[in-house]
């Protein structure tokens, strides 16, 4: 109960991709871990701990051997949909101030209505500028408390609101904020944030579910909390690289001479093309930095590419027991039976005969349950971060997740002993070396 729980702690404390980020961040450095900048040279050493971020939505963590010959990479992202707030978006109507918002991501709609929400994100600055330079920072943002709400139409005016209906974003996901008639939105993030209207020049802010994570069930053997995809997969992989990279690990470490990296990307739900998406060039800059920087030839960088392995680790769709039908016949897996490996014959999840039998071997040596996805052959299914990162680091990879309910709704549920089994089964990986014979 204690790993699920503090996941839940987790992501109470990351209402935003930005937050999520500078949590890890947060434990990366308290587990000794230095901070490196792409604009900086990286001072590298073997056998020490660093970190890098790029637009303080996606990290990269990584731990280097003396005489490495390869990656054990991982891969989960720091986003979930939502909606996101636009410029100048005050909406007067009947007196009522509300907010004009865009999707972000693929999402269930309607159970984002009569629920209170709040704002979180970042604000962008003006700073004092420089002789011939522009200056701006960051600021991370978060109301925490409950701020807004999506109220729905009453049963009497929609009579056909339960025999299905198709939402209009732009008129009926308008969150109402105020009844003052000279509502400022820039004034209320600047009265946040304890800067100057004037200060503020921009901003990438975001609706998030008050809705606190929680255990459910007879025994308390569910979760239920908002960001399961993909928080529960970035905060149970991290947790299992630490403990790999523990000095206490130091000898495996050096004899099995991978180094690992672990890399949480941002932009998965919109199709991961930007910058700090999986389809950027953010793990293949650090790869070749590292290989540069420990004297290595661009021969040397495509062999340890070669004698490399990713696991993409973002959730799966558990069987629901309402609607058994939409699984396939043999391959359902269940909430609290450990990771689920995912196929697709399309290749929207990298895994093959290959690499889903390094991973099974994994969970074999930790003594641990697996379980397989596949789509119902008449439904297609989602991507992920495998094959999209694979554009640009072309290695062996495997695409796995937790088991849960409910992917992409504001509050999502799963199984409260799966946390326990993805950090173990991620930790048994970053200590193994792998050989294909």
């Amino acid at each position: 109960m204690n790993y699920a729980k503090n996941l839940l702690d987790f992501i109470q404390k990351s209402p935003s991709c930005f937050h999520a980020i500078e949590n890890i961040k947060n434990q990366l450095m308290e587990k000794g871990f230095t901070e490196l900048y792409e604009k900086e040279d990286w001072p590298l050493e073997a056998g020490k701990k660093y970190f890098v971020r790029r637009n303080n939505s996606a990290i990269i963590s990584f731990l280097v051997p003396e005489d490495f010959n390869g990656f054990l990479i991982t891969a989960s992202h720091s986003d979930s949909p939502t909606f996101k707030i636009k410029e100048n978006p005050e909406l007067k109507s009947e007196g009522i101030i509300s907010l004009n918002v865009e999707k972000y991501g693929g999402m269930l709609i309607a159970p984002w209505f009569d629920r209170p929400l709040s704002i979180a994100g970042r604000i962008v600055l003006s700073s004092k500028d420089k002789e011939n330079c522009l200056c701006i920072q960051e600021k991370l943002i978060n109301f925490d408390r409950d701020l807004l709400m999506i109220p729905n139409l009453a049963i009497h005016m929609n009579r056909d609101a339960n025999s299905g209906h198709e939402f209009d974003v732009q008129q009926e996901i308008r969150p109402i904020i105020s009844s003052e008639e000279k509502f400022s939105f820039l004034e209320l993030i600047a009265k946040e944030a304890g800067v100057k209207k004037e200060e503020i020049l921009s901003y990438d802010l975001y609706l998030y579910n008050r809705d606190k994570g929680t255990f459910w069930g007879k025994d308390k053997e569910f979760i239920s909390s908002p960001k399961l995809d993909d928080l529960e997969c970035a905060y149970t992989v991290l947790q299992g690289f630490i403990d790999a990279t523990e000095d206490s690990n130091k000898e495996i470490f050096q004899k099995n001479k991978k180094a690992l990296v672990y890399s949480v990307f941002d932009n998965e739900e919109v199709g991961s093309q930007s910058r700090q998406g999986a389809a950027s060039t953010f793990l293949k800059d650090t790869l070749k930095r590292i290989n540069e920087i420990f004297g290595r030839s661009e021969k040397d960088y495509l062999k340890a590419l070669a004698n490399s392995f990713l696991v993409s680790a973002d959730n799966a769709h558990a069987v629901h027991p309402n609607y058994a039908s939409k699984a396939d016949p043999n391959n359902k897996p269940q909430v609290n039976a450990g990771p689920v490996i995912k196929f697709n014959a399309a290749q929207k999840y990298t895994s093959d005969a290959l690499s889903s039998a390094i991973f099974k071997k994994v969970c074999n040596k930790a003594k641990l349950p697996y379980q397989i996805f596949t789509n119902n052959s008449n439904l297609a299914g989602g991507s992920t971060l495998g094959n999209i990162s694979e554009s640009q680091v072309s290695i062996l990879s495997v695409d796995i997740g937790l088991a849960q309910w409910a992917m992409h709704s504001p509050n999502e549920s799963g199984g409260a002993k799966d946390v326990e089994l993805m950090i173990k089964a991620i930790s048994e990986y970053y200590k193994n070396d792998i050989e294909i014979q």
